[in-house]
């Protein structure tokens, strides 16, 4: 019998009930990102300019790792997504009895291989003999602290598949204030320089996981694993995990690697290039926040659904989301051309014209692509929750043939400008076969739905 709760996405109004999932995810991805931006903040308000660069310059090697970990957890949370909407409870503990199982292992042979490679990594990408050393301390805290990063994102995802995105909302805006507090408590009292900056991040985020799996356990008592659900672990459903984790995890890390060849070019126009491009940067994710959690919440929304076999209601949700994505990225857009300069200088004391001028000039670009954005964010998160991962895994090669296109062929004549140029056409270039892939399927799923109810009132 179908277990339902207030959770349960596959009844009622789609709109509605994407808007009430997707608003606490905003709030989350705001409060991380505001986290993000306050730690920006600190660092370049009481270390320097230069440690500001040295933490933007590992943002590209950050988004390859930890990419790879929130993929590979929100690839096993789709399984478990699907099977509450099935209604299948004990298919849903085996799911996240494999998930968690899966989740040790590979986190703890990233973390190895992540922690011995960083300084390689920072040198490969060019990074300004300046800043390399403050931008390894940060990074290697960030690395070691990947299993928390890994529990905290599973605890969550697990929360999202069965329709609960307000409680990680709760337990992210208290880690975000724990992550304040120590980044002022690290750097200013202890002076332990960017470093301290990365131990309030891995802290913050083992705080939330361990309170989402508190929450959990005391909550959901459908959710309590017993001894015979770690006993149904075996290795065709590992398969089955990985088969859907594992491309997500590569999607992810296939399109840092094109952010990280965006970098090393960046990393090579100097120190000044790198703080407005990480200025930048961060207030274009803020506003890419709003695209961002619709498209999370579609992949909640498509894999309960699926489960209960309602395609039409799947792309009724798609339809209402993509008019929602228009409007968002419009005003998204009027927000960082009219307004980017003034909240760069928020980040950095005694802001040169320079810093300035060069990070507008970004947010001016990519103001004009959010709705591409927001489109590759509805179809590939659409796609994972119908239980396709390569073809996302796909978007992900084409985003970084764009990238890497755009940097070898033009960054060389136009500089700055070229690195700006090379997000927008990886989103376009990233965007179109997810599109094309979903209207394909859908289109034949709705077929074969509609077929089978003929069928049955025959």
């Amino acid at each position: 019998m179908k277990h339902t709760t207030k959770h349960d996405m596959t009844q009622g109004n789609p709109i509605k009930l994407i808007l009430l999932f997707s608003i606490p995810l905003l709030i989350g991805n705001l409060f991380q990102q505001i986290y993000s931006v306050v730690d920006t903040i600190i660092v370049g308000q009481t270390i320097s300019a230069d440690a500001l660069a040295a933490v933007g310059s590992t943002g590209a090697l950050m988004f390859l790792v930890l990419g790879f970990v929130m993929g590979l957890t929100g690839g096993f949370s789709v399984i478990t997504a699907q099977r509450f909407g099935a209604g299948d409870m004990e298919a849903v503990r085996s799911s996240i009895a494999t998930s968690a199982i899966l989740s040790v292992i590979i986190g703890a042979i990233i973390t190895i291989i992540s922690m011995l490679g960083a300084k390689l990594l920072l040198q490969t990408m060019n990074t300004p003999t300046d800043i390399i050393e403050d931008a390894y301390a940060y990074l290697i805290v960030i690395f070691g602290g990947i299993l928390a990063t890994t529990f905290y994102n599973l605890s969550a995802n697990i929360l999202r598949a069965i329709g609960d995105s307000r409680t990680p909302l709760v337990f992210l805006i208290i880690s975000c204030i724990i992550n304040i507090i120590l980044d002022i408590v690290f750097i200013l009292y202890f002076q332990t320089g960017v470093a301290g900056a990365a131990y309030a991040t891995v802290i913050a985020q083992l705080c939330s996981g361990i309170m989402c799996l508190s929450y959990t356990m005391k909550k959901y008592s459908f959710l309590h694993l017993k001894k015979e659900d770690w006993k149904a672990v075996t290795v065709p459903l590992a398969l089955d995990h990985l088969k859907i984790g594992l491309p997500m995890a590569f999607q992810f890390s296939i399109t840092a690697i094109g952010v990280v060849v965006v970098q090393s070019a960046l990393n090579g126009l100097g120190t000044v290039t790198v703080t407005a491009y990480t200025v930048a940067s961060r207030l274009g994710e803020l506003m890419m926040q709003p695209l961002s959690s619709l498209g999370l919440t579609m992949a909640t929304f498509t894999a309960q659904n699926f489960g209960a076999k309602k395609m039409e209601r799947i792309r009724e949700g798609v339809r209402k989301c993509t008019i929602l994505t228009l409007i968002l990225s419009i005003v998204g857009g009027l927000v960082l051309i009219f307004f980017g300069d003034v909240f760069v200088q928020l980040f950095i004391k005694d802001v040169t014209i320079e810093v300035i001028e060069l990070a507008q000039l970004y947010l001016n670009i990519i103001a004009g692509f959010l709705f591409v954005l927001g489109l590759l964010f509805i179809y590939r998160n659409t796609l994972q929750g119908l239980g396709n991962a390569f073809v996302p895994m796909l978007s992900g090669i084409s985003e970084l043939v764009m990238r890497v296109g755009v940097v070898l062929a033009v960054v060389g004549t136009f500089g700055y400008v070229g690195v700006c140029f090379a997000e927008p056409i990886a989103w376009i270039g990233g965007a179109l076969p997810l599109a094309i892939k979903y209207f394909i399927e859908i289109r034949k799923l709705t077929a074969t739905s509609n077929h089978e109810v003929a069928s049955c009132t025959k």
